[in-house]
C-alpha cells in the first residue's frame, strides 16, 4: 500500500476552506494520515470533534508540531500575529502554506516568522460558497476548481510539487504565479465582483422601506446572485480589500471609466454600443463555461 503524502495535517481556521480540506483527506485515499483542527474558537473545537472531522482540535498552536503539513486557513488579516504564535513550533521538514485571497501580504506577514528548515509555499484554492463555519465544508468543494500556488524564489522544489500534489488529490487544477501577478488577476476576477455586490445590495437596503420590500419580494435571478455573493464572509472580506488595495484601487477606477462610458451610451440612445458591450462580455461567459468553471 502506498504511503500518504503527509502523516498529519494540521489545519489552523477550521471553516469553509478548512473543514473542506479535512474531508478531502478523510475521503480520499493518499492524502494524509489524519488531520487536526486549531482554531481559537473553543466552540468551533467543540462542533469538530462532534462532527467526527478531526482526529484531535485545540485552542493550543503548539499542536501544529505534530504536523508535516500545516495549512492557515484563517482571514488574512490575522496572518501577522498567527505567523509569530505559530513560528516557534513549526519543525524541519514542515509544509507551511494557506488558503488566503491576497498572496503579496500573506508573503509579507507570515514569511518574516518561518524557521528555517521549514518550507513556505502560499497557496489560494479558487473555490467557495457564500456559507462558514466547520459545518459548511464538503469534500468535493475543490474539485475541477484551480488551486494557485505563488511560491517565492528560493522555495524547496520537492516541496512545492508534494503541496500540489495534494491539492491535485483533492480534485485541483493547478496553476502558479508570482504573487504580486496573482494579487492583480484576482483583483478583477473575485475582488472587484464582490466589491460591486456588496454595493448593489447595500443600496437596496438604503430604500424606502416599501420599496425594499418589494425589491426583496420580486428579486430576480440577477439580484439574487448579488445577494449570494454580498452573503460571504465580512471579516474576510474587510482583510482581502484592505490587504490587496492597490491591485483593487486601480481595477475600481477601470470600471469606474467603462460605467461612465455605459451611462452615456445610454443616455444617448447609443445601441450599437451597447449591443458590442453585452456581445463581447457573452462571449466571456461562454469561454468560462467551456473551461468548466462556471
Amino acid at each position: 500500500m502506498t504511503s500518504p503524502l503527509f502523516s498529519r495535517v494540521a489545519i489552523v481556521g477550521f471553516g469553509l476552506i478548512g473543514s473542506s480540506i479535512a474531508r478531502c483527506v478523510a475521503e480520499y485515499p493518499g492524502l494524509a494520515k489524519d488531520v487536526v483542527c486549531i482554531d481559537r474558537s473553543q466552540a468551533v473545537c467543540d462542533r469538530v470533534v462532534e462532527l467526527g472531522i478531526a482526529a484531535a482540535a485545540s485552542t493550543d498552536p503548539a499542536l501544529v508540531a505534530t504536523a508535516d503539513l500545516v495549512v492557515l486557513a484563517t482571514p488574512i488579516g490575522a496572518f501577522a500575529d498567527l505567523g509569530a504564535i505559530i513560528g516557534p513550533h513549526l519543525t524541519p521538514g514542515t509544509i507551511l502554506t494557506d488558503v488566503g485571497s491576497v498572496k503579496q501580504s500573506v508573503v509579507r506577514d507570515i514569511g518574516p516568522h518561518v524557521p528555517d528548515g521549514v518550507h513556505f509555499v502560499p497557496g489560494h484554492p479558487l473555490a467557495g460558497t457564500e456559507h462558514s463555519g466547520p459545518d459548511a465544508g464538503f469534500a468535493s468543494l475543490f474539485k475541477d476548481r484551480w488551486c494557485i500556488l505563488t511560491p517565492v524564489p528560493g522555495t524547496n522544489e520537492a516541496a512545492v510539487e508534494k503541496l500540489a500534489a495534494f491539492w491535485r488529490g483533492c480534485g485541483s487544477q493547478i496553476e502558479r504565479m508570482e504573487p504580486g501577478h496573482h494579487d492583480r488577476v484576482l483583483a478583477i476576477t473575485s475582488h472587484l465582483p464582490h466589491l460591486i455586490a456588496y454595493t448593489i445590495v447595500g443600496t437596496a437596503t438604503d430604500l424606502e422601506e416599501h420599496l425594499k420590500s418589494e425589491v426583496i419580494r420580486f428579486s430576480a435571478s440577477g439580484f439574487r446572485d448579488f445577494t449570494r455573493i454580498a452573503a460571504s464572509d465580512p471579516v474576510m472580506w474587510r482583510d482581502i480589500f484592505l490587504n490587496n488595495r492597490e491591485a483593487v484601487l486601480e481595477v475600481i477606477q477601470r470600471f469606474t471609466e467603462d460605467l461612465t462610458a455605459l451611462q452615456r451610451a445610454i443616455r444617448w440612445g447609443e445601441g450599437e454600443k451597447l449591443e458590442e458591450l453585452f456581445t463581447r462580455t457573452r462571449a466571456i461567459r461562454r469561454s468560462i463555461i467551456d473551461a468548466r468553471q462556471a
